[in-house]
């Protein structure tokens, strides 16, 4: 069983000519087939924690391990934890000009499997989900990202989630900037995945529009750059109702 463990995490960025730390210890293990919701306000850690994990060389660790299956995470480059089963769904996806969207997906599929996708099944499996994902074949053939609009982009997030099946799924805020039909279609392609069983999700948001089409096992309240608590679906109605603002204030311990 895939198992992410995180333990007394801690990290720093440099801003404004000073070393801030942003998580102040983290302890979180997300286990194959699991979902772990991780919410709370602006500026509480947690797309640093996502971008962390996935080896950003803007944050520095300063203290505490990663590991997925035993093995050191953060002693592998950025690749090597693709390869080992990390994927990040980022808030803000970047354009790569010149790089097609089906170039993009064929080699991000050989680097993790290892070998390349015999031409004729990948096709076939790169347009069934796309079609799920009610995305335009002709997006295949453009540049990544370019001229994409927000919900365009997520759903090329989510195509690359469901066609490289990670160990291990980090979605940073897959729901901002998406409508109503945008979501449905997002979530519904985060789920075909964790009906697999073979895949840990963390899923980072701020509301909790996504979790009625989503339902995580696990919920934890960030704040201050810790998980200030933690419990299961029921956490999520609990800050529908009542906000951060009790968290902010250090009313909640972890």
């Amino acid at each position: 069983m895939a198992t992410l463990e995180i333990r007394d995490l801690h990290v720093s960025v440099e801003a404004d000519n000073a070393t801030k730390e942003i998580l102040k210890g983290v302890d979180l293990t997300v286990k194959q087939g699991e979902t772990h919701a991780i919410m709370g306000p602006n500026g509480s850690g947690k797309s640093t924690l996502a971008y962390s994990l996935a080896g950003h060389p803007k944050y520095t660790i300063t203290r505490g391990s990663v590991t997925l299956d035993g093995e050191d995470v953060l002693e592998m480059t950025v690749d090597e934890r693709a390869r080992a089963g990390l994927f990040l769904a980022m808030q803000y996806p970047v354009e790569i000009p010149g790089v097609s969207v089906s170039n993009f997906l064929r080699t991000s599929a050989t680097a993790v499997r290892g070998e390349a996708p015999k031409l004729r099944t990948w096709v076939k499996e790169v347009k069934e989900t796309m079609s799920q994902l009610q995305m335009d074949p002709a997006f295949a053939e453009r540049n990544v990202n370019e001229g994409f609009s927000g919900g365009e982009k997520k759903r090329h997030e989510i195509l690359q989630l469901e066609l490289l099946k990670p160990k291990v799924a980090i979605l940073d805020e897959t729901d901002s900037g998406l409508d109503v039909d945008a979501l449905r279609i997002v979530s519904e392609g985060v789920n075909r995945v964790r009906e697999s069983g073979e895949v840990g999700t963390l899923l980072i948001t701020h509301y909790t529009r996504i979790l009625r089409y989503i339902k995580p096992d696990f919920v934890h309240v960030f704040a201050n750059g810790r998980i200030a608590e933690s419990g299961g679906a029921e956490l999520a109605d609990k800050l529908e109702n009542e906000g951060y603002e009790a968290y902010v204030k250090g009313g909640a311990s972890a």
